[in-house]
């Protein structure tokens, strides 16, 4: 075969086996190339980025792929704030912003982007994007940030307007927006930029109606310091790495230090909530409830329309006083389907002010639905009991009293027919205990008796032992209960050093909820009775002494109570005491709280 045959051959093959692998491909299809994970890149815009004099309404920016704005109105910032919202629009590869306000004269405007803008198809952001022009002949560029965390439990607070007003102006607070602004992210950080030289106080706050000043009811935080931001030229080091995990070079230069970098904002809301009626209930025919949003400082005053109630209700209410149940003890109230009344209480205005108010509302209660079958029911109805419960168990805690509670407000009882034993070989021993209502609602009753650990108790109530505001009486009723072992629970003492007596410790479970609340004392603040575990602790700072946290108050210039977090956990083995003593300042605040408990506190701003 001569040499042109050969290549020709060749061909034929190559050819075959191209064919033969394309076929045998199809379902495979196209792969594409790897995925694209780049942001769009800017190409041009009008005005440049730092432009000056600039007078027009409009900027223009120009992207190399197609762009498009994802949720503008949460993530795009305009410092000075806007009160006219701009227009922020993404088509093809433009972004437009369109201003609404007029513009100030020589003033720096910063557009901050945040992750508005991503790439059409893969929604890569460009993250962090800020744009900046000047209607004046400079373009300010001083900066102040810092962080901002719940004054509560020192998580970050995301999503929250952070701004400054001149030193000796801040009572605009109340009144005119901020005159620059920036955001919390993710993390609580936040940034002001483009600021003028000058003094200035710094506030934050959760901007519920985009005013940018603040309203009564929204959450805030404030510092008592004046800043005077500033610049200087400082040595800066850059990581330069390999992979994520080993370092290539450490590169030094020289870069610009804005400061203060470091501000702390606690945030807080103010111990205020307007008050107003949120419902009213009839869950039962003698029985009608009235909630309100905040607690009540008297009584709300009914007025019936269509009844007369006097002396045929009996009144309970809870310990904050914003819920209230009206038990009826007239039969023809009872008998009544809707009761028709005019509510008069005080309620808070739009300056959380409280003024009178005057609400018609008619009860009624809302029966199921009746059928056949139960139409041509002729059993014969059950007698009706006065229901009582207990908390007994066969693992009763030794610290803790044994609850009755019943469905309705007690009349009276008899006490001889409730009887406490100890059960010893099989035989029960009488005890003596002491017999107490436990809140104002007349529904709970503690028996107290000192436990005994390990040890067996019974606890039997004869017939009509108890009789409700109905004349119902209880059923008989027997509960048993086993105390449990003192080598079942740990303990914790703790202490500070130095000892100071407006210490209050709170000791918290793994889901940062206070389990118990104690004073600091000099020889360590003991928690008894704990169930083996992990716990952690925090401390607030007393200064009223009320024994409870307080929160700040904005218009007395009142700071929240500190609070501190101990930054270790705690696991607790059973039948052991743990002591430990802290110094609360030692630590950085913002290291101190356990990285397991740590988490974003935007819904605390809600």
């Amino acid at each position: 075969m001569n040499t042109l045959n050969k290549i020709y051959t060749a061909v034929i093959l190559v050819s075959i086996g191209f064919v033969v692998y394309s076929c045998a491909n199809k379902g495979q299809g196209p792969t594409g190339g790897p995925k694209d994970e780049t942001p769009p890149n800017i190409t041009k815009s009008s005005p440049l980025n730092g432009a000056l004099n600039f007078k027009k309404k409009e900027i223009l920016i120009h992207f190399d792929e197609n762009i498009s704005i994802e949720k503008a109105s949460d993530n795009v910032l305009i410092s000075p704030p806007q009160l006219k919202q701009p227009e922020v629009r993404g088509n093809a590869r433009l972004v437009t912003v369109r201003f609404e306000d007029d513009l100030i004269d020589s003033t720096t405007y910063t557009i901050n982007f945040g992750n508005a803008i991503v790439d059409l198809n893969e929604k890569n952001p460009l993250k962090d994007y800020r744009f900046s022009f000047s209607t004046g002949n400079e373009i300010d560029t001083l900066k102040i940030s810092g962080q901002l965390i719940n004054a509560a439990d020192l998580n970050p607070v995301s999503g929250v307007i952070v701004g400054i007003y001149p030193d000796g102006d801040e009572n605009l607070f109340f009144s005119k927006p901020f005159l620059r602004i920036g955001r919390s992210d993710e993390n609580g950080h936040f940034l002001i930029d483009n600021i003028r030289a000058g003094k200035y106080k710094i506030f934050a706050l959760a901007d519920a109606n985009k005013d940018f000043y603040f309203q009564p009811g929204e959450g805030v935080a404030f510092s008592d310091s004046v800043f005077i931001p500033t610049v200087s030229i400082e040595e800066m080091r850059d990581t330069v790495w390999e992979d994520s995990l080993i370092i290539d070079s450490i590169r030094t230069y020289q870069g610009n230090r804005f400061l203060p970098d470091n501000v702390l904002l606690r945030f807080f809301k103010e111990n205020k909530k307007r008050q107003y009626l949120v419902k009213t209930e009839r869950t039962q025919d003698h029985l009608f409830k009235m909630f309100f949003n905040n607690t009540l400082t008297e009584l709300p005053d009914i007025k019936p329309l269509n009844f007369d109630w006097e002396g045929g209700y009996i009144i309970q209410q809870n310990n904050s006083l914003d819920s209230i149940s009206y038990w009826l003890t007239d039969s023809s109230l009872i008998k009544t389907d809707t009761l028709e009344m005019v509510v008069n209480y005080l309620k808070t205005d739009s300056v959380f002010n409280l003024v009178p108010q005057s609400d018609t509302i008619s009860v009624f209660v809302r029966k199921p639905k009746t059928t056949n079958r139960n139409r041509g029911s002729q059993s014969t109805p059950a007698t009706v009991h006065y229901k009582l419960s207990s908390n007994a168990s066969n693992s009763f805690d030794v610290y803790n009293p044994l609850y009755f509670r019943f469905d309705a407000p007690l009349h009276n009882f008899d006490i001889e027919k409730i009887q406490l034993s100890e059960k010893v070989d099989s035989v029960l021993k009488p005890l003596k205990f002491d017999w107490a209502p436990h809140d104002s609602t007349k529904m709970i009753y503690a028996l107290k008796y000192k436990w005994e650990p390990e040890k067996s108790y019974e606890i039997n109530v004869d017939s009509a032992a108890f009789t409700s505001i109905y004349n119902l009486t209880t059923n008989k009723f027997k509960a048993q209960m086993k105390i449990k072992s003192l080598d079942e629970y740990s303990s914790l003492r703790f202490a500070t050093e130095p000892y100071d007596s407006l210490v209050v410790f709170q000791l918290l479970n793994t889901k940062d909820i206070v389990i118990q609340t104690k004073p600091a004392t000099e020889s360590g603040t003991l928690f008894e009775y704990l169930k083996p575990g992990d716990y952690y602790v925090r401390a607030f700072i007393d200064k009223n002494t009320n024994g409870i946290w307080d929160t700040g108050n904005v218009e007395t210039r009142t700071q929240p109570e500190e609070v501190y977090y101990y930054h270790k956990k705690l696991t607790l083995r059973a039948n052991w005491e743990f002591e430990e003593s802290w110094r609360i300042n030692e630590m950085p605040l913002l290291q101190q709280k356990p990285a397991e408990l740590k988490k974003d506190g935007a819904k605390a701003t809600k």
